[in-house]
């Protein structure tokens, strides 16, 4: 690791051990990070496309429903992006998201967001490293903690992702994983899989074009805002009806 990271993650874990003594953590049902690929292999148009997604999906009234069906009516969210080595930014920080006036100025927020001109690969093992400390560092205190990766390529950079999600896995926050379909790599969800999900009811969910990705992760924020169990019964219900 360099020092420009190792100087985030201290910043970070310095962050955590101030909001913890002071005992300013706002409870939330629920902590979720979308970790999202800016890398150079999605254009400007996929970009746009890839964050309208996100916006349009955490606005949809299913969405806003599963929010206000949690027992404190209210979850935390962020947007990071992440390219190349060094290159993960967390774009738009950490927000609490409880009503659709809130879910659309986080929306807002993430569709006015400039590119980050910096390529050279996929740094999801950075990405989630980043993230982790930032759920430790930010003012939220969910019940359940969750980081939400979509990409259509492999972790190409150090550190080593089934490193990161094992060290995730230990502090009990799920990993989740929508891959972005690519002829050149059918194999993508069997690898999202075996090495960037984790933690119990963890899944992947491929988005079969970029077309498709909205409502892929329309379908994967409903999965992961409601509990495992609630989600299972709702679909095994529109299964019957």
């Amino acid at each position: 690791m360099t020092s420009r990271f190792l100087s985030v993650l201290v910043a970070l874990l310095l962050l955590s051990g101030t909001a913890a003594a002071q005992g300013k953590k706002i409870p939330v049902d629920l902590e979720l990070a979308f970790v999202v690929d800016a890398s150079g292999s999605i254009d400007d148009a996929e970009m746009a496309l890839q964050r309208k997604g996100y916006a349009d999906a955490l606005s949809n009234p299913r969405v806003l429903d599963a929010i206000k069906g949690g027992f404190l009516r209210s979850i935390a969210v962020a947007y990071v992006e992440f390219s190349g080595w060094e290159c993960t930014r967390i774009a738009v920080g950490w927000t609490r998201i409880h009503d659709a006036a809130t879910a659309r100025a986080f929306g807002d927020r993430v569709l006015s967001l400039d590119r980050n001109p910096c390529f050279g690969g996929n740094a999801i093992g950075e990405a989630v490293a980043l993230t982790v400390a930032s759920l430790d560092a930010n003012e939220f205190e969910g019940t359940r903690r969750v980081i939400d990766v979509s990409g259509d390529g492999p972790n190409t950079k150090d550190p080593p992702i089934e490193l990161i999600r094992d060290q995730a896995e230990a502090k009990r926050i799920i990993i989740n994983a929508l891959a972005i379909h690519r002829p050149s790599m059918p194999d993508l969800p069997q690898y999202y899989k075996q090495s960037v999900t984790g933690g119990p009811g963890s899944f992947v969910i491929e988005a079969e074009s970029r077309q498709a990705f909205a409502k892929a992760i329309l379908r994967k924020m409903i999965r992961e805002i409601v509990q495992r169990e609630d989600w299972e019964k709702r679909h095994a219900a529109k299964g019957r009806q």
